[in-house]
């Protein structure tokens, strides 16, 4: 199975039915019931074998809720069924019979929470929140009844301390040591109480991520903000038309509609000349999970630090970021709290350049005001103009979505080989009718590679942000299954016959999160656990590919006018090349504060911790800029408190960053530049296809033939000293 699990739902896990040798009588019985329950899964459609074309796809158009408490419930039986399968082998532990046996359990629990994804972040509705929160501590202790049995933990250690290990291939090795980490790392060396304790704390910690996921989203959804049309001034066109087409999907028409996401948001509050209105959705957003109410995230904060830090003392760790961070390639919190401290100067040196700079002129304007949080976008634009005689609003108008994603498919085809066709609408189910699906083959071979989903709008119960996963893995250990792949976003869709146009840090996020799918779709491993990520390594591949769109082929075919079709005007690229470090110090600050705030919080003790005032104090501490807040505040920080995956992890995306600027530089300097054929064969064999069945580090190491630096990064920001 994929590692064992650390962050419920996280990604999907535990797959297939367990084949084992020789069984004995209690084997035998074993097996009759696996087989008496797995029959009993046909009824439900939630269970059922992908089914149709492209080796089988999830039927989406079948999708009932009432259909997903007894599947979750019917595909854990079946699971623990076929876990005492592979307990009950009288044979010594090997390889095959133990390690192969997990990776093939759990398939049916792994369709079910394929569409307990589509419902929790695409689909969100609070009847699904009331069944989220009624199963989620139910399934981390049907977790827990894995990860904690004693008598499948020896089995793992067994073959993990055999001589065996030695003659296996290095991805069955690494997956043997990845398996027997995850038990470890998860209670399983513990006995008696403190064993309870564990699974106990993993159970009640399962609901308050929920709890803190669902307040989040509860204010997002409660807070839209109604404009007439004598509140519009300094709104571009655009804005002013997706907004017009937001109010009018919320049975508003005829008035303008600004959400509480940060697709909204972000324009508003950069082009809006009504200051008052500026303040009120930056407050908004910004307010999410700390308003006072029956949302409030500040008492789950605090239950969840403490509940951390109790959880891994029980395996002897000092805080819970040490033992988060053991196995990434931080290897601890000092070293990652030590990369960002070397940024963090100059980025808090530049931000104070870019509140000088509008100040400047918000005072030759006799604005009479000092720079607040919600001044920031919109004066750094009137300063981008100044300075650059650069205009956002005039670059979005060549940032059209469908001409994006094809660029993206031109760079796939360029680099990975790929190419991207339409599926007939109708032959692939679809869970909304946005969602658009493409084909995915070899250029050369015409080989099928998988299936890649497009979600690209923003609506009403879809979480913020955007993202990717994957419906289904590559792996050929079973039989070959080609991969379905899903990006997700929420873009503001333009008005009914008009393109959608978006930003330029929109656009790079666009061509991010298709890195991830890029990520999926190239792998070429053998077993489900070589997909586990090493977080701190895994957003390297998609920050990577965002280089791409500042490629002159990219540039020159794909930018065009909306209206009239002309490619960018060179003086206009020119402008962007020369502003590319533009209001870095404000990106990197709002992140590095978060990601510095995460490990923070994560090696305090909480009873030292009232999440506002930590915060507060925290960020004073550091020199935070005060025109400025961190970009996930504390009682919004999803990434960090609605689940496990980034916590104490955030860091991670400035570690991936320092790979991805050394990498950079690599293909700037290869003959072919960013599509030399030789740097691109290297890309894609170590650092796409291989996952994580190699050591990140040593994978690197092959591309690059070094260790990654950290002044590639301070250059690509345009820091003092690294020119």
């Amino acid at each position: 199975m994929k590692r064992i699990l650390v962050t419920l739902l996280s990604t999907s896990i535990m797959f297939g039915l367990s084949g084992c040798t020789q069984p004995d009588n209690k084997q035998t019985e074993q097996n009759s019931e696996v087989a008496a329950v797995s029959e009993s899964l046909n009824n439900n459609p939630l269970l059922a074998e992908y089914s149709g074309p492209y080796g089988g796809v999830p039927a989406f158009d079948q999708m009932k809720l009432t259909d997903l408490k007894p599947a979750l419930e019917q595909a854990m039986q079946l699971n623990l069924a076929e876990i005492d399968v592979i307990v009950a082998n009288s044979e010594p532990a090997t390889f095959t019979n133990t390690i192969v046996a997990l990776e093939k359990a759990g398939s049916d629990l792994s369709r079910v929470y394929t569409y307990w994804g589509i419902w929790g972040s695409n689909m969100n509705s609070p009847e699904f929140r009331a069944i989220q929160k009624e199963m989620a501590p139910v399934l981390s202790a049907f977790n827990s009844k894995i990860t904690g049995n004693e008598q499948l933990f020896a089995r793992v250690k067994a073959v993990y301390e055999s001589d065996e290990l030695s003659t296996l291939s290095a991805e069955e090795q690494r997956i043997t040591w990845l398996t027997y980490n995850s038990f470890a790392s998860n209670g399983a060396t513990l006995e008696g109480d403190a064993k309870a304790r564990y699974a106990a704390i993993n159970q009640e910690l399962a609901g308050l991520h929920t709890q803190f996921a669902n307040n989040v989203l509860a204010d997002e959804e409660k807070y839209v903000l109604f404009l007439t049309k004598d509140q519009l001034s300094g709104l571009p066109e655009s804005i002013v038309s997706a907004a017009a087409a937001a109010a009018k999907s919320r049975g508003k028409e005829g008035q303008y509609a600004i959400t509480n996401s940060r697709s909204s948001m972000d324009p508003f509050i950069t082009y809006s000349d009504e200051r008052d209105l500026r303040e009120k959705v930056w407050s908004t957003y910004y307010s999410r999970g700390n308003n006072g109410d029956e949302a409030d995230n500040n008492a789950l904060i605090k239950h969840i630090l403490t509940l951390r830090d109790e959880r891994v003392a029980l395996l002897g760790y000092d805080n819970y970021a040490q033992w988060r961070l053991k196995d990434r390639m931080a290897q601890n919190p000092e070293n990652a709290m030590e990369l960002m401290q070397k940024v963090w100067p100059a980025a808090i040196a530049r931000v104070h350049e870019e509140v000088a700079d509008m100040q400047a002129i918000a005072d030759a304007e006799k604005a009479n005001i000092k720079i607040a949080p919600w001044d920031y976008r919109y004066y750094a634009e009137k300063v981008r103009k100044a300075k650059y005689a650069l205009d956002s609003d005039e670059v979005k108008q060549y940032l059209q979505l469908d001409k994006l994603r094809e660029a993206m498919f031109y760079v796939a085809g360029r680099l990975f080989n790929f190419k991207f066709t339409p599926v007939p609408e109708g032959s692939v189910p679809v869970f909304q009718a946005d969602v658009k699906v493409w084909e995915v083959n070899d250029l050369t071979t015409g080989e099928h590679i998988g299936l890649w989903y497009l979600d690209p709008y923003g609506r009403p119960g879809k979480r913020s942000g955007a993202w990717a996963t994957t419906y289904r893995s590559h792996t050929t250990f079973d039989g070959k299954k080609t991969v379905l792949a899903s990006n997700n976003s929420n873009f503001v869709k333009g008005a009914e016959g008009e393109p959608s146009l978006i930003s330029w840090d929109d656009a790079e996020t666009y061509f991010h999160e298709f890195g991830h799918a890029l990520h999926f779709l190239s792998a070429t491993v053998k077993y489900p656990t070589s997909h586990s990520g090493v977080r701190d390594y895994t957003e390297f591949q998609s920050q990577l590919l965002e280089r791409w769109l500042t490629t002159d082929e990219v540039i020159n075919n794909y930018l065009v006018h909306y209206k009239t079709g002309e490619p960018i005007p060179a003086e206009l690229v020119a402008k962007i090349n020369k502003a590319a470090t533009f209001n870095e110090g404000f990106k990197t600050t709002e992140y590095l504060a978060s990601a510095m705030m995460d490990l923070l919080y994560h090696t305090t003790d909480p009873s030292l911790i009232e999440p506002q005032k930590f915060e507060q104090e925290q960020l004073a501490a550091l020199g935070m800029p005060t025109e400025m807040v961190m970009r996930h505040r504390s009682t919004q920080f999803g990434h960090v408190f609605s689940g496990e995956g980034y916590s104490a992890g955030y860091y991670g995306y400035m570690w991936a960053e320092v790979l991805t600027s050394d990498a950079a530089e690599a293909f700037a300097q290869a003959p072919g530049g960013f599509y030399d054929k030789e740097m691109s064969e290297k890309l894609v064999k170590y650092l796409f296809e291989i996952r994580n069945a190699m050591d990140p580090a040593e994978a690197y190491r092959l591309f690059r033939g070094r260790d990654a630096k950290v002044e590639a990064l301070m250059r690509d920001r345009g820091f003092p000293g690294t020119q």
